[in-house]
């Protein structure tokens, strides 16, 4: 049985997501329908790739992942089957792809090329279903497509380093639910520029010289509760994808405010981590 599932910046008010999903049924009347999220931010591929990264890994094996984000059909926006991972992803080639492909080596990306058989302006509806039906079926990817070897890269939000080895320049890449803010600094970067140097992280006004784990690390439980510094404790944290994300703890955005109103830091803002200088051997 097919486990398709959907990320998409529908949202939940229009007849959309209600729409794919019927036909989906239609193509198969046994597939299993998982929504990873309909709340993408219009056209954010970005925000829309940081979830599919963080969410695919957690289905089985050939499970097939469509994103609705971005995937109106023209001559700069081809749309694409990959095979990836053991899992098949569908959508436009618009660079979301990209942010997987940087860590892991696809096995097959086809451009496809079924549109003279299918009239639509509704491509996730009509197209992307009708590829996924297939995959699910067991059909394969040159039925429905040509191979090709390079997609669209996500450009501009890569962490920069300096020459010296001693910063990193990263940008927030998304803001969670929470009001988290999650940077494109990874802890295996981290770890390799800082070498188990002391460091400072700033991001505006916020600064940092630790980084936790969890977030109740952050707590010290050996004071009374009532003398703890608990809820709107700002804190750094290796989130559960290994991203440096900036929170503030048991924060609540529409309340007290999370991390991303507190510290103002929205979409591709600077967050710098400052290593302390190296120490050379004493016979250097």
């Amino acid at each position: 049985m097919a486990i398709i599932t959907l990320t998409t910046d529908f949202g939940v008010k229009d007849h959309f997501v209600g729409a794919v999903k019927g036909a989906i049924y239609t193509e198969m009347e046994d597939a299993k329908i998982v929504d990873i999220s309909h709340h993408v931010s219009p056209f954010h591929l970005h925000e829309a790739a940081y979830i599919i990264q963080n969410a695919y890994k957690s289905f089985p094996p050939g499970t097939i992942h469509v994103i609705g984000v971005d995937s109106e059909l023209n001559i700069e926006n081809k749309h694409i089957a990959v095979y990836m991972d053991g899992h098949y992803f569908v959508c436009a080639d618009n660079g979301i792809i990209s942010m997987l492909t940087s860590e892991i080596r696809p096995e097959k990306m086809v451009e496809i090329n079924i549109h003279d058989r299918i009239i639509s302006n509704f491509p996730v509806l009509d197209v992307f279903v009708k590829v996924a039906g297939h995959i699910a079926r067991g059909g394969t990817l040159d039925v429905i497509g040509k191979n090709i070897s390079e997609i669209k890269e996500l450009t501009g939000l890569r962490p920069v380093i300096n020459p010296a080895e001693s910063q990193i320049i990263g940008n927030v890449i998304y803001i969670d639910n929470y009001g988290n803010v999650i940077s494109n600094i990874t802890k295996k970067l981290f770890d390799d520029i800082g070498r188990g140097r002391d460091f400072i992280i700033s991001a505006r006004t916020a600064k940092f010289n630790e980084i936790h784990t969890h977030y109740s690390d952050a707590i010290n439980f050996s004071h009374a509760k009532e003398k703890r510094e608990e809820d709107g404790k700002k804190l750094a944290i290796w989130n559960s994808s290994q991203f440096l994300e900036l929170a503030i703890y048991k924060s609540n955005p529409t309340s007290v405010g999370g991390a991303s109103s507190l510290f103002g830091l929205e979409f591709r803002d600077t967050i710098t981590v400052n290593f302390t200088e190296l120490q050379l051997p004493d016979n250097q």
